[in-house]
Order: C-alpha cells, then structure tokens, then sequence
C-alpha cells in the first residue's frame, strides 16, 4: 500500500526522554518557535488595544441606544481580553515569554488606539468594524503562514478568529450596514 503510515515509537519515546526541558515543543514541531512567538506576542498586544477600545468606548458611549452598544461593547471586550490570555498562554507554552509591557502595546498591536473625540455609537462602531477587519485579515494571514507547522497555534488562531468575525458581524448588524 502506497504510502503507509509509519511511526519510529522508539525513537519519539527516546527523543521525549532526552529534551524533556522543552517540554511541548518535541522534535516534530514543525518549525522555528521564534517567529511563532514574536507573532504571538503581536496577536496579544492587540487584543489587548482592542479591550482597551471596546472598555473606553463601553464607558463613554452615549446616545439614545447607549445601553444596548455599551452591553455590546462590554461582552466583546472581555472576549477580546480572552483572546490575548489564550495567546499569552501559548507563548509560555512554546517557552516564550508574554510581552504585556504597555509602552509597546500600541506599536505592536496590528490595530491603532484612538479615543474617540465623539462620543457618538455610529462613530465607536464604524471605528471598531475597522478594527475588526484589519484583525481578521491579519489573522486569516497567520495562519494561512503557520500551516501545518504548529497544529495548536494554528487552532487557537482559528478559534480566536472565529469569535472576531462574529464580532464584525455583530457590529455589522447594530450599524444595519448592508452586505
């Protein structure tokens, strides 16, 4: 049969033995954690900008549907600031260390900051729709890059994904923006 699966138990069971300090990068990682993990960080510093927006915008926001966005705004926030843990618990996974410093936070966020000068919602939800898309398009490119060369990052970033796609859907439906 072409093409047979083959597994060297052996030689895994001794590799595992031998680099047990790296504990779940194994020799079948397939690739350098480096890259990996300054992505990573990048992934965290900007779901850490995007709760920071979603948090400031929550508070501020007014008008008449106020209470109905700020509850909006709340809820993808703290999504967002579970998407930042996740990743930071996958750059201490990989051996890394997360980067939480906010005097970088901006410049490695792939999303910008701003307050806005308005208060208005229409403004805050165009401004985080933006931002929403710029995230899924980066993301869709991570892991378009990771490939098969690391499964799990791989998945949490489809994950992650997932829940910022139903975050511009959300936003998408609150503006009554036409497809």
């Amino acid at each position: 049969m072409p093409n047979q699966f083959a597994l060297d138990v052996t030689k895994i069971r001794d590799d595992a033995r031998r680099r047990m300090q790296e504990g779940p990068v194994t020799a079948t990682y397939g690739g350098d954690t480096n890259p990996v993990l300054d992505i990573l960080n990048q992934v965290v510093a900007t779901e850490i900008v995007c709760y920071l927006r979603y948090i400031q915008n929550s508070i501020a926001a007014a008008g008449i549907d106020r209470a109905q966005v700020a509850a909006e705004f709340k809820e993808h926030a703290a999504e967002e600031l579970q998407h930042g843990l996740r990743a930071a618990e996958r750059i201490n996974q990989l051996g890394g260390v997360p980067d939480f410093d906010p005097g970088t936070l901006a410049r490695r966020a792939h999303t910008e900051y701003s307050a806005p000068a308005a208060t208005d919602l229409d403004t805050m939800l165009r401004e985080n729709l933006v931002a929403e898309r710029i995230v899924i398009s980066s993301y869709q490119e991570i892991i378009r890059w990771l490939g098969d060369s690391d499964p799990t990052t791989r998945r949490l970033m489809e994950d992650i994904l997932e829940e910022e796609e139903e975050h511009a859907n959300d936003l998408t439906d609150l503006l009554g923006v036409q497809g």
